[in-house]
């Protein structure tokens, strides 16, 4: 499927078929594009659990207003961004960057000084916007590979953020929820997929100067 039909033929269901399984290929692909998502720096200062646990998704799903897909889909994603930043998190960074480049890490000292002193200037309100501005990309990237495979996902803010903290041990992790995105098939009864989309025109979306 090209990319425009699939982002035309996606829409954020809210019924799902229980039970009907993602392959692990699949899956494993839509993993791969969140790992490829552009981050600031390099960083990816985020993790996603992939919650399969069944009595588990039940006790989410009371924290998200009792939103069915949260058990429904076949998978159901949280993505988390670490509580605080550290100087580690660039050091960490900086060995990836050499394993993957055949460097010696210390040739990225000067690299890892900076990175560290440009976000050190941050209050810690602004790292914690920061760092959830990064899970929205890889959000992003889990939607639009879904799309291409026609699988549907839906993105959803509407979930107690405390509460599925605790019920994931996220606090243990240093790490916090941001958003969560349930991954399976639209239920025929869902109502929603018959409804046109609402958009802007590209008139009113783009300014050119």
């Amino acid at each position: 499927m090209q990319l425009i039909d699939a982002l035309q033929w996606r829409y954020a269901a809210k019924q799902y078929v229980a039970d009907k399984p993602v392959s692990s290929s699949d899956i494993d692909d839509i993993k791969k594009a969140i790992q490829l998502a552009p981050s600031s720096f390099g960083l990816q200062l985020f993790e996603v659990m992939d919650v399969r646990d069944k009595p588990l998704r039940e006790k989410l799903r009371a924290q998200a207003y009792g939103q069915s897909q949260v058990t429904d889909a076949a998978h159901f994603f949280v993505f988390c961004h670490r509580s605080t930043f550290t100087r580690e998190d660039v050091a960490a960074y900086a060995k990836r960057k050499a394993d993957a480049q055949g460097v010696a890490v210390e040739t990225l000292q000067s690299m890892e000084e900076d990175i560290f002193n440009a976000l050190q200037k941050k209050s810690p309100e602004a790292q914690l916007q920061w760092m959830a501005r990064q899970v929205y990309i890889a959000l992003g990237h889990a939607i639009v590979a879904c799309a291409l495979k026609q699988i549907d996902a839906s993105p959803m803010e509407g979930f107690d953020n405390q509460s599925f903290d605790r019920l994931l041990g996220l606090d243990k992790k240093g790490l916090r929820s941001v958003v969560v995105l349930a991954i399976g098939y639209r239920s025929d009864d869902d109502e929603t997929q018959h409804t046109a989309k609402v958009r802007k025109t590209l008139t009113d979306l783009f300014t050119t100067v």
